[in-house]
């Protein structure tokens, strides 16, 4: 058991950064990485190889400095009006379709005359598009709200629900409205950017006020 307890931070190590290998963004990389760089430095402390402390610690700044760098990157974005058939989108949702349908299975687009469309560019990437039916009431009813994998920190939520928020209330969005949620990620991110569970139309639903 002894033995075994020496041996548990290499063995953490091991799964973090096997585990950082997998994530799809650079801030998560970033993290599980610099966790597994810290327990191989307790390892390394703890068997006294001084060259597996050394090595580490390096990554670990390494680490540190470019979560340093993303948390204090200023990015430009900003929200991109377009029609059904606009060139780019099929591309776009074709592209991603299998992600996309983990999130919002049996999506297709539609032209009808009251919804509305658009994307969110992330220092001119295509990071997030929206589609949502708006009824005369200023009921947004969420049809695809999805980002890139790459762009999953929470910062096109929060750029689409904060800064965002008079580019909708100028076309006469009151409430976003999701009538359901598929996935745990994304419902995940949606109760981050404050949606609460509510009442509507019979159902129950994730609602955010603007």
């Amino acid at each position: 058991m002894q033995q075994f307890l020496i041996q548990l931070p290499g063995y953490l190590a091991f799964i973090f950064l096997a585990v950082s290998l997998w994530v799809t963004t650079d801030i998560k990389f970033r993290w599980i990485n610099s966790f597994g760089c810290l327990c191989f430095v307790l390892y390394g402390v703890i068997i006294n190889a001084y060259p597996i402390v050394l090595t580490n610690s390096v990554l670990l700044a390494i680490n540190i400095y470019f979560l340093f760098k993303i948390y204090n990157r200023k990015e430009k974005f900003d929200l991109v009006e377009f029609k059904k058939d606009a060139a780019l989108i099929p591309k776009f949702l074709s592209f991603y379709a299998t992600d996309i349908n983990a999130y919002f299975p049996g999506f297709t687009m539609t032209d009808k005359a009251d919804s509305i469309k658009f994307v969110v560019l992330r220092d001119i990437v295509v990071a997030n598009i929206f589609v949502a039916d708006v009824d005369t009431d200023g009921n947004a009813i969420v049809q695809i709200n999805y980002t890139i994998p790459k762009y999953r920190d929470f910062k096109v939520g929060r750029f689409l629900f904060d800064e965002g928020k008079d580019f909708l209330k100028a076309r006469g969005i009151k409430k976003i409205i999701y009538k359901s949620v598929y996935n745990p990620q994304h419902e995940k991110f949606i109760k981050v950017m404050g949606f609460k569970k509510e009442e509507f139309d019979n159902s129950s639903c994730y609602i955010k006020y603007l």
